[in-house]
């Protein structure tokens, strides 16, 4: 089964449980896979949803700094609740072992010498891991490793 078909049922017993959190976030995925395929005209497979969730993933990350200085626990906790149903979409992810494997053939790959040559490894990495890893994560383990070279 399709993650889009996947999302398609999990929103029908989201409705019947009355579950109205995940029904919204589901809802929100399937209307940023629905506006793609709109706009590129073609059937969205598993990739697509994947960018379209992490891209989710990573807005419900990104206010929560701001929640937390407002002191609002009631959006902190709903966001959190939000991004594990999220997670629960995406492929297992890698561990910070299994991503520097994975950085450190790419410097062979690319060449890196330097972390001016941070950008190549980045393109290859995130290539490899899409979906599966925290592209922050990525990034640091990315700069540790040329720095160390």
């Amino acid at each position: 089964m399709s993650l889009k078909d996947m999302l398609f049922n999990d929103l029908k017993q989201a409705m019947k449980d009355k579950d109205t959190a995940k029904k919204e976030i589901v809802q929100m995925v399937r209307a940023g896979v629905l506006q793609i395929e709109k706009d590129q005209k073609t059937e969205a497979d598993d990739s697509v949803v994947i960018t379209v969730i992490t891209k989710e993933i990573k807005k419900l990350a990104d206010v929560i700094p701001d929640f937390e200085r407002g002191g609002r626990d009631d959006l902190i906790g709903e966001a959190k609740r939000k991004m594990d149903i999220l997670k629960a979409y995406l492929p297992e992810q890698l561990s910070e072992d299994e991503i520097k494997e994975a950085v450190l053939a790419a410097v062979k790959e690319t060449g890196a010498v330097s972390p001016k040559d941070m950008g190549k490894v980045m393109g290859a990495v995130t290539a490899k891991t899409k979906g599966r890893a925290d592209n922050k994560l990525v990034s640091r383990i990315v700069m540790e490793v040329l720095k160390s070279l």
